[in-house]
């Protein structure tokens, strides 16, 4: 047997129904204005957005929206987010889907307070001091990322469509809700059974 460490900060909630503690997790952790962000339109057709909205509305606490998410996460719609979080003046990022959606959170997360260009985060020239929290409702089983230092985002804005990474341990999302059932979808569509 080797020898390992093993850090996991992140908290999870674990089970049927446990979007519904969304509200008293974004408050533990100091949100009281979140920025929801989530990909296509599954989240809307399965209600799950409604559902988020309804609670954290319920809660008292305030927020925006940002779709439009895609596989290989793009630097164009994080631009777009850190716009919005700062006008807005969010103070909590939510992740609603899975990889893609938490690391453009991830990056969005980096740049709220950071000066100069995100994307020189990226080129690893420079280091962000400052992070809006993160927290994530997964929708497809085990993405990694919701308990990852890492993000990797692409960018859109140049020919080449590089990918890069940007890795600091406030990636590390306050907590991962993973509700068995909000994933069963994307389960079946890949059960031979």
């Amino acid at each position: 047997m080797k020898n390992f460490n093993y850090y996991a900060p992140t908290q999870v909630a674990f089970g049927r129904n446990t979007e519904s503690q969304v509200a008293e997790l974004v408050k533990k952790y100091g949100g009281s204005k979140v920025l929801i962000h989530y990909g296509g339109q599954s989240a809307i057709r399965s209600g799950l957005l409604a559902k988020v909205e309804q609670i954290l509305t319920e809660a008292g606490i305030a927020y925006v929206k940002l779709g439009g998410v895609k596989p290989n996460p793009r630097l164009s719609l994080v631009r777009k987010g850190i716009e919005l979080c700062k006008e807005e003046n969010v103070d909590f990022l939510l992740a609603v889907g899975g990889g893609s959606v938490i690391d453009s959170c991830k990056a969005i997360s980096s740049g709220r307070f950071y000066q100069g260009d995100v994307w020189t985060l990226y080129e690893h020239k420079d280091h962000a001091t400052q992070y809006l929290p993160i927290g994530c409702i997964l929708t497809i089983p085990a993405a990694g990322s919701e308990m990852s230092n890492g993000s990797v985002i692409t960018n859109d804005e140049v020919e080449s469509w590089l990918k890069k990474d940007y890795c600091v341990d406030e990636f590390r999302c306050k907590f991962a809700i993973m509700n068995q059932e909000l994933t069963s979808t994307w389960l079946q569509a890949f059960t031979p059974y």
